[in-house]
């Protein structure tokens, strides 16, 4: 066996040097390139060269179909890829947009000279079509008419949707009292404790601060007066009458409606509510009418306890800040309320709870079936809630002025 000599050896390492350095170097990817050729029966043959990925400059989708175009009369359109480079999306995008432009066009498309990839990826492309919707074009977009339109119809909708929910409760509740509603009082009592002693901490710490705001308020304006004490009046007939069940109410709003939006969007999602018609059960008996029945019941007790903490906030600025004795400040409280203002204070908590549990049931029963619509849900419950309320609050102003209560 003969060995090399050294000179041979650095002989032959100088020959590959001088032959590497006689060809430039690839740094990153290949341009991407096409071309195109006609032949006499009217095929048309486009030629890829080069990297068709998204890391290189390939050409847009429009100047291959414009350069197919200028072939004249085509009636075939083949391919040719044996100078090929790397592709992904960015070569599949631009063969879609061929194939979209011979097809309005009446051209036949052969892929067979593409990689087997490229033609696996084509046919699936195919196989799965564009769901509805899913583009959005200039025709969805529309004139003003056609939105005032669009909107127009869709809040008829919705508002055929909340009278339906209505009507359904409203049956639900008929067949309650007669006996005929399924509500599982297991359910009942688990709902009824969420709602009632497990909302007092936050509804205390809400209240509280709510009557030391207002007799903070009050005392600034009366002190200049002299009259002090009437910051018992003030505290007094604004939380029996009108803050109690306000702030129990939006508080019961953002904590219970949300989580009654979220449980029922949550069973739409996972299909449990379709699963309890199935089974011959009402849903707005067996989900919705125990969670009605838990808020009717807990919020006059709620705004009754909201208030009572308010007049106790009221009084540590009482007491602590204008000097009144814890005595006087109570027996001018009760002077100043009545039971009418306990009475409105009390009815206007259980309207309040009705609508709270109304909004958070609808949005979770109309939820659609992502989590996305789930928290979507929650939040419209909400909202949905508190706009209820103070519309119902403004509306019992008006009535109790007129009736003179």
């Amino acid at each position: 066996m003969a060995v090399p000599s050294p000179a041979g050896t650095l002989a032959a390492f100088q020959n590959r040097e001088k032959s590497l350095s006689d060809h430039p170097r690839h740094h990153g990817p290949a341009p991407g390139r096409f071309a195109v050729t006609q032949a006499d029966d009217g095929g048309v043959t486009l030629q890829i060269s080069g990297d068709w990925s998204m890391q290189a400059t390939v050409p847009r989708s429009a100047e291959v179909t414009d350069s197919i175009a200028a072939a004249g009369s085509v009636r075939t359109v083949t391919f040719s890829a044996e100078r090929l480079g790397r592709w992904d999306s960015a070569l599949l995008t631009v063969l879609l947009a061929v194939r979209g432009f011979a097809e309005q066009r009446g051209i036949d498309v052969d892929p067979s000279g593409l990689p087997e990839g490229v033609r696996k990826l084509l046919h699936l492309a195919e196989a799965v079509p564009e769901r509805s919707g899913a583009r959005r074009t200039a025709a969805g977009r529309g004139n003003l008419l056609a939105r005032v339109g669009i909107g127009v119809t869709r809040a008829t909708s919705g508002l055929r949707e909340a009278l339906t929910f209505v009507g359904e409760g409203t049956l639900s509740v008929g067949r309650l009292l007669t006996g005929r509603a399924r509500v599982r009082r297991s359910d009942l009592l688990v709902i009824v404790q969420q709602t009632g002693a497990q909302a007092l901490p936050i509804v205390s710490l809400i209240s509280v601060l709510v009557g030391l705001i207002l007799a903070f308020v009050g005392a600034v304006q009366l002190e200049m007066f002299g009259a002090q004490i009437f910051v018992a009046n003030l505290v007094g007939i604004a939380m029996t009458r009108e803050m109690g069940a306000m702030m129990a109410a939006i508080i019961m709003a953002g904590r219970t409606g949300a989580a009654f939006a979220a449980e029922l969007g949550t069973m739409q999602v996972n299909e449990e509510i379709d699963a309890l018609k199935t089974l011959g059960i009402a849903p707005m008996d067996f989900l919705v009418l125990p969670r009605m029945i838990a808020l009717v019941l807990m919020m006059p007790l709620l705004a009754l306890y909201a208030a009572f903490m308010g007049i106790v906030g009221g009084a540590l600025v009482g007491v602590g800040m204008l000097d009144i004795l814890f005595s006087q400040y109570l027996n001018q409280t009760f002077a100043a309320v009545t039971l009418n203002d306990v009475a409105i204070g009390v009815v206007k908590a259980a309207v309040f709870g009705v609508l709270v549990a109304a909004a958070g049931c609808y949005r979770g029963m109309q939820c659609g079936r992502s989590a996305a619509e789930v928290g979507k849900a929650a939040t419209s419950a909400v909202v949905t809630a508190i706009v209820l309320i103070v519309v119902m609050d403004g509306l019992f102003a008006v009535v109790t002025h007129i009736l003179g209560v």
